[in-house]
């Protein structure tokens, strides 16, 4: 009894000496948020920008002009993180792409159109739209096929070296945006764009109704793909992941069963994950969206005769891979790569229509200014998707500064 006395008697005491020591860092931290909003507030185009690996700033932007009269400025009001975005932050580059100059982050974005080139004839100021942030040279072949993500040319945001949408402005076609609906939010806006790579790794797997559908991976993407498969009328969807919390969610979202991975063979996995989800010969479909290597291993083998892979997640650049299960069941064997003709509006129709939910995956939401917090927050695996606001027009910023001064006076 005494021990725990003490202990409390202790722990009292250094809580009243830190208490002081916290006063001041949240002190701190509220003047270094008030310095950042003024700042940002008397920018022009404020930007969240990478210097280089783990190192952002805020800078004062260019507004981008209209390069072509069918172009429109956008200010993007909200903006999702992606595991791109943060493994740039943290690398400063993916593979080949190398942040070579600042470049301004985000491409998961829903704005305001803000202004309009003189030919735009489908939207117009004031409209509500998602952001299609991948702009093709619209002439090469694979264009010209219908595959604009192909395209050699593609100046994707957030990309080097091409900026992305962490900004006050952001100029885009007009056909890249898409009028979101009254009953659509821009927070949901902003989930537009996994759900259109969702929407593009399903339409490779060519899921159909009464499919039994495996996804290996249940993050947003992987989440997200589940929720496409139902919406395309699959029978069985099974969420596969190592983290419990993470199946779980999956299971009140969309997948109808999950299995957990072991730390055992591919075959073994495959075999238990058959077995226990009650897939028959094999699975019909089976989507990678982890990049795992154990992941892919085991899904190739826990395919059905004449199925179909595909691989949605980026891991290794090199794994080994089972290629004699893969010919001996001659399997259908597709790559994805983020999204083409017809799959962002397929997604815009999906959540318009209800038959897609995705207000369930956004588990936090910043300010402008506290952008870098949510970066940390994504790369420490917390939540599942963080939003981050768009700056405010400065007239509109300087209007909150003013009541917030009265209230403080009051």
């Amino acid at each position: 009894m005494s021990s725990c006395l003490c202990f409390r008697s202790f722990f009292h005491k250094q809580k009243d000496s830190e208490e002081p020591e916290k006063k001041q860092q949240k002190e701190e931290q509220k003047n270094s948020t008030t310095t950042m909003t003024t700042q940002t507030a008397t920018q022009k185009n404020p930007s969240f920008v990478l210097q280089a690996a783990n190192k952002v700033v805020y800078e004062d932007r260019p507004i981008p002009s209209l390069p072509s009269p069918y172009d429109v400025i956008v200010r993007p009001r909200w903006t999702g993180i992606c595991g791109s975005d943060v493994h740039y932050w943290v690398e400063g580059r993916i593979g080949h792409f190398v942040v070579d100059s600042p470049m301004v982050l985000g491409h998961e974005s829903a704005g305001i159109v803000h202004s309009v080139g003189e030919k735009v004839s489908s939207l117009k100021v004031g409209d509500r739209v998602a952001m299609e942030p991948g702009v093709p040279c619209r002439r090469c072949v694979r264009c010209k096929e219908g595959k604009y993500n192909l395209c050699p040319d593609m100046q994707f945001a957030a990309t080097p070296p091409f900026d992305g949408t962490l900004a006050r402005y952001y100029a885009l076609p007009e056909d890249y945006c898409y009028k979101l609906p009254e009953s659509m939010s821009l927070e949901e806006g902003a989930l537009i764009e996994p759900t259109a790579v969702a929407v593009h790794i399903t339409r490779q797997a060519a899921v159909k109704q009464g499919d039994s559908v495996v996804v290996f991976g249940a993050g947003p993407v992987g989440l997200l793909c589940c929720a496409v498969a139902k919406a395309y009328g699959a029978a069985k969807i099974v969420t596969v992941d190592i983290n419990d919390e993470r199946l779980n969610f999956a299971l009140q979202y969309a997948a109808t069963t999950s299995f957990k991975s072991a730390r055992v063979s591919a075959e073994e996995n495959a075999k238990n994950l058959i077995k226990e989800c009650e897939l028959g010969p094999g699975a019909d479909v089976i989507i990678d969206a982890s990049g795992a290597e154990p992941c892919i291993q085991t899904a190739i083998h826990a395919l059905r005769m004449g199925g179909t892979y595909v691989q949605g997640g980026m891991g290794k650049p090199d794994i080994t891979f089972p290629i004699m299960a893969m010919c001996t069941k001659e399997l259908n064997v597709r790559g994805s790569f983020r999204y083409g003709s017809g799959d962002y509006q397929t997604a815009v129709d999906l959540v318009a229509s209800k038959r897609i939910s995705v207000k369930e995956l956004i588990t936090g939401k910043v300010k402008f200014e506290d952008a870098e917090s949510a970066f940390s927050d994504v790369k420490g695996g917390k939540g599942i998707k963080i939003l981050i606001e768009g700056p405010e027009e400065p007239h509109q910023q300087q209007q909150q500064q003013d009541q917030t001064f009265l209230k403080s006076r009051i």
